[in-house]
């Protein structure tokens, strides 16, 4: 992920100027780095290293995602919705 792919992200999911640490934000980053990884999985099949890594990040976003349904369910909806994550 590159800075410019980053910014638009940030602007998009922020709650106000400047947040890069709310949930919905770190969500989507996360997202971001795991469909980059997946697709290199693609490339490199015998890759255990990155898979071990893609493992990590689904937990850590699937611990994100069960804190901000529990801290506000319309946001979770809202970003489940918009990054296309299953439920």
């Amino acid at each position: 992920m590159n800075r410019e792919e980053k910014k638009k992200i940030i602007s998009e999911f922020a709650r106000k100027k400047g947040d890069t640490w709310s949930p919905e934000v770190q969500i989507a980053i996360l997202t971001n780095r795991i469909e980059n990884l997946k697709n290199h999985l693609l490339v490199h099949k015998k890759d255990n290293h990155s898979r071990r890594w893609i493992m990590l990040m689904v937990a850590k976003r699937r611990k994100m995602l069960n804190y901000l349904k529990r801290k506000d369910i319309s946001k979770y909806e809202e970003v489940i919705e918009k990054l296309w994550i299953r439920k």
